[in-house]
């Protein structure tokens, strides 16, 4: 297997692992504790975000197998777009996985403003919605990442 593919397989895994862990801090009273964290802090928005690199860097490690790189600027639209023109309309990949990846860059979108044209959206849920309510989209952000990632890594095999 080629060194980028598993590098970014490796960084996918990461990501992943860290969206779950820091949900169960997020969660855990008993780590809170532990780690000195206020019981009312929240941390949704940081487990949609890993989950987000997660699906990412899993785009990115298919798209190497077929020799294709993206890269800045835009490398997050770009990647999108290489995923779904390779991999998606040529029937390679079922579709679902390309509506979680879009799912996916948009609730990203919101929370770390990837996108110019999202700041609306960034802004509504950084500054006028409380931590709380990500928990939500955090959770299924949680499992559509491990979906993902899950069936990139199959197909790369």
């Amino acid at each position: 297997m080629d060194l980028m593919v598993t590098i970014y397989l490796e960084r996918a895994d990461t990501e992943l692992l860290l969206a779950e862990k820091i949900k169960i801090i997020t969660e855990e009273d008993d780590i809170k504790v532990l780690l000195k964290i206020p019981q009312d802090k929240t941390f949704y928005s940081s487990v949609i975000s890993h989950a987000y690199y997660a699906i990412f860097y899993a785009a990115k490690a298919i798209l190497v197998t077929k020799g294709i790189k993206t890269s800045s600027s835009e490398v997050h639209k770009k990647t999108f777009d290489e995923f779904k023109n390779n991999f998606v309309d040529t029937g390679v990949l079922d579709v679902k996985l390309l509506e979680i990846y879009k799912k996916i860059v948009i609730r990203a979108d919101v929370l770390l403003g990837v996108f110019k044209d999202e700041k609306w959206k960034r802004g509504h849920f950084t500054y006028n919605t409380i931590p709380q309510a990500n928990k939500e989209p955090a959770d299924d952000s949680l499992a559509n990442a491990k979906l993902f990632v899950s069936n990139i890594a199959k197909v790369i095999g």
